[in-house]
């Protein structure tokens, strides 16, 4: 990654924060295993924040379970995602990058099924859940 993001951390920095599978994930655009996530199951009303920088990138109303093994949501929150090209594994993608930190969070694909047509296939070892507060 070569752009400056606002949340900076050395690779020292990044390695002692996160553990060996965030880090491979988060920061050298790796993917975990289909149904193994945290979050995969997961339909808690709340946030779901870059494990990296805690920055807020989905909401639980947009999430849905789209059988593909990661966590899916139909759109992310404004302005918390970048896309990147990928064509890696030979195919074309578009990465989805944390926009705070640069967090690889995984892939958008076109064939969602609610309105937007989006999925947003996540790492749950890229996010952290935050539960929505009780008033």
């Amino acid at each position: 990654m070569n752009k400056n993001y606002p949340f900076q951390k050395s690779d020292e920095e990044w390695r002692k924060l996160l553990s060996d599978e965030e880090y491979r994930i988060l920061r050298q655009q790796g993917t975990e295993y289909p149904h193994s996530g945290q979050y995969n199951a997961h339909y808690e009303a709340g946030t779901y924040n870059c494990r990296g920088c805690n920055q807020p990138l989905y909401s639980s109303n947009s999430k849905f379970n789209s059988g593909c093994g990661w966590p899916s949501y139909d759109q992310s929150i404004e302005g918390a995602i970048e896309y990147r090209k990928d064509t890696s594994l030979g195919m074309l993608r578009v990465e989805i990058i944390c926009s705070n930190c640069g967090g690889h969070q995984g892939h958008v694909f076109d064939d969602g099924p609610t309105v937007s047509g989006k999925r947003y296939c996540v790492n749950s070892a890229s996010i952290r859940f935050e539960p929505k507060k009780r008033e």
